[in-house]
């Protein structure tokens, strides 16, 4: 175990105890519930064709700049009378599609697929502490290589097979160090 995972551990004991942990799978299947007036609301009330969810994340397609500009209210209203939510105002954004949807840590480009900068960042950061955590004796052999695995799947939803491979040189050199 690492230093700052120490540490969060600390931290989360002290915690006031209130709702589920974040990234566990209950927390993820009760947002799904939750949020499903959303999606009913979406596709049925305002009738949005191109939709997607995932927990808290959403993104809507449409080649009509003044029709996704016109639903965010609506969509503002709904969470906030419905669901006592609100939308983050540094996280809408409405762009040509041409520059990438940028969705649950990937930005989707006409043609490809490419990961998200900071999740490319974070993948390499957190491989890293792992790697530091066997090498203290932390983390065991198969839990290091499960992780590093995981990360590699991380990046094959995307073109990005030279991060793949500087993730895998970095991983053995980090062994090696």
């Amino acid at each position: 175990m690492t230093e700052r995972e120490r540490e969060r551990e600390r931290e989360s004991k002290n915690a006031p105890r209130k709702g589920v942990p974040i990234g566990n799978l209950t927390s993820q299947l009760f947002a799904n519930i939750y949020m499903n007036e959303l999606d009913k609301f979406i596709k049925h009330e305002l009738r949005v064709k191109y939709y997607a969810r995932y927990t808290d994340d959403f993104v809507i397609v449409s080649e009509d700049q003044a029709y996704l500009q016109n639903l965010i209210p609506k969509i503002e209203e709904f969470l906030h009378t419905q669901l006592m939510l609100s939308l983050h105002p540094n996280k809408v954004s409405i762009r040509k599609y041409r520059h990438g949807a940028d969705f649950l840590g990937y930005v989707t480009l006409p043609r490809h697929i490419r990961v998200r900068r900071n999740t490319e960042r974070r993948v390499f950061r957190k491989l890293r502490e792992r790697v530091k955590g066997f090498k203290a004796g932390f983390v065991t052999k198969k839990s290091l290589l499960a992780s590093f695995n995981s990360y590699l799947g991380v990046l094959s939803h995307a073109d990005a097979h030279e991060v793949a491979q500087e993730l895998k040189n970095n991983f053995w050199f980090w062994l090696k160090e």
